[in-house]
């Protein structure tokens, strides 16, 4: 039976737009204006994409004519075209059909077709796509015979293209129009298929909002704006979200929290997002570090270039939002809950010092030995909440941390310090299957790192990245935990596979695969 279901990207609400320097409202604008299609039948079209694996001999489809035929034949054999995963071979205006472009992709052997490798397809078939002026394609994957793999690599390159066509442009007056074109992936069986676009939509949805959130300017991502935005999105899909404003942070004893914000009039809060998909007691406790501008504080940044990018250290934050926003989305069966710790670190006559003594909510004083080492302040409190006031059965906690991450691993992996081979082994596999890879690093052999002269704890230490695990370590107390640092990985300057430029939304993709797989074998 011919079928034909539409799925619409961006169906759910976009979040905020600007309307001034101190407050950000909710608007319905999509994050991008693509949409997709699902049937079984040929569509009309200005272009036609034809899936093609490896050795597949010679091409011929339904409605393909002798001429038809012997043109996109020949030129094939002249392109050397071999249909090897990745490979592309444009025909223009392709004798006999209505097309105006035909674009063979090739799948290599679809059984060995990652779903990485597939998203990163869809990315380039996005660029390429908007390098024409072609309004409608059509995407046949009729030559993919297995019905798994072929629901499997198209709901994937789908998954590329629309990550590739998010923008960020709410503060151009005159911004360029986003790409708006109208996909119809023709699939083995279309009601089969629709679960996991469906999916794929949800994921991609929770990346935007991670975007969004990393790309706002500090003036308007700060504390508040950002816990609201989250609520905006959250709670029609299902999530009970609680909001801590200052001084329930303060009276919670969170000074370690409280005390980043303290020398700016927008204060520290806490938020809590809580999907119930699963009846386990405990929850999987995901802590994102939401500093939504870091000066240094009284270590002041003092390179312009670094400080300007600050905004990006809401990034860990933005994660945890946008990854319960895609297991929402997903419905997936797992009951987490995300804590994100907000803060402004800024410099007054109010602020923290270099030198000052905070408490956290555990009672543990600190040291602050580095007003620039406020993410492993205000992940604490965080941290601390989560084990305490929600009962998690196990904690990750995410942040763009250290610089010395960066030097060690560079931007092709996160860090990850973990003592429980379970959480280190699900998190690999995890950040495999997409592609967010992590490596872990040792916590052994760094005995008094953070031992503080004056206080329980100091909030510095050598080396860099494990001082900053260690010191969070503390926090987590006997409750299974894993310390994700991704420095360096939340924005990139120029567009690169499945990321335009800006925010990429790292991390979402990996906490949410982590949180199903660590459920699934919990159960």
């Amino acid at each position: 039976m011919k079928t034909l279901l539409s799925l619409s990207i961006g169906a759910l609400l976009a979040g905020s737009s600007l309307l001034s320097t101190s407050a950000l409202a909710a608007t319905h604008a999509p994050y991008t204006h693509t949409q997709f299609s699902i049937t079984e039948s040929v569509q009309p079209a200005d272009i036609l994409v034809v899936l093609v694996p490896e050795n597949a001999g010679e091409l011929r489809l339904a409605g393909w004519d002798r001429a038809s035929r012997n043109h996109i034949n020949r030129a094939i054999e002249v392109a050397g075209f071999d249909g090897k995963a990745g490979a592309q071979l444009e025909i223009v205006a392709p004798v006999g059909l209505s097309y105006g472009r035909l674009l063979l992709l090739g799948t290599g052997n679809p059984a060995d077709l990652t779903r990485a490798k597939a998203e990163t397809m869809g990315a380039s078939l996005s660029t390429w796509v908007n390098g024409t002026k072609a309004e409608s394609i059509h995407v046949n994957s009729q030559l993919i015979a297995n019905a798994a793999d072929n629901h499997r690599i198209s709901a994937a390159l789908a998954h590329g293209v629309e990550l590739r066509n998010y923008r960020f442009d709410r503060y151009k007056s005159q911004p360029e129009a986003r790409p708006s074109q109208r996909y119809s992936w023709q699939v083995a069986l279309a009601t089969d298929a629709r679960s996991k676009f469906e999916q794929k939509q949800a994921l991609a949805q929770g990346v935007f909002t991670a975007r969004e959130l990393t790309n706002l300017p500090g003036s308007d991502g700060y504390p508040e704006a950002f816990a609201n935005y989250a609520k905006t999105v959250l709670e029609p899909l299902g999530v009970e979200v609680t909001i801590l404003g200052p001084e329930e942070v303060k009276a919670l004893g969170m000074g370690a929290l409280y005390g980043v914000s303290q020398g700016s009039h927008m204060k520290a809060h806490l938020l809590v997002a809580r999907w119930r998909g699963h009846d386990d007691a405990q929850p999987i406790a995901l802590v994102g570090k939401g500093n939504s501008f870091d000066t240094g504080g009284y270590n002041l940044k003092t390179q312009a270039a670094s400080i300007l990018r600050m905004h990006t250290d809401k990034a860990g934050g933005a994660a945890v939002v946008g990854a319960v926003k895609a297991l929402a989305g997903q419905k997936a069966p797992v009951h987490v809950v995300g804590v994100v710790p907000l803060s402004i670190n800024m410099i007054s006559g109010d602020a923290y010092l270099p030198g000052d003594v905070v408490t956290a909510g555990d009672g543990t004083t600190i040291e602050v030995g580095n007003t620039d080492a406020e993410g492993r302040l205000i992940l604490a409190d965080g941290i601390w909440y989560a084990r305490e006031h929600l009962n998690a059965r196990v904690i990750a906690d995410i942040a763009t941390l250290t610089g010395a991450k960066v030097g060690a691993l560079g931007s092709a992996y996160s860090a990850i310090f973990t003592q429980d081979a379970a959480i280190e082994q699900s998190l690999r596999q995890a950040g495999e299957l997409v592609q967010e890879r992590v490596w872990p690093m040792p916590l052994d052999g760094y005995d008094g790192i953070v031992r503080s002269r004056i206080a329980d704890k100091i909030n510095t230490g050598s080396p860099g990245a494990q001082a900053g695990a260690i010191f969070l370590q503390h926090f987590a107390a006997d409750t299974p935990w894993v310390h994700i640092d991704m420095a360096g990985e939340a924005f990139v300057s120029s567009a690169s596979g499945i990321h335009p430029e800006g925010s990429t939304g790292h991390g979402v993709r990996l906490l949410t695969e982590w949180a199903k797989l660590y459920q699934a074998k919990q159960d």
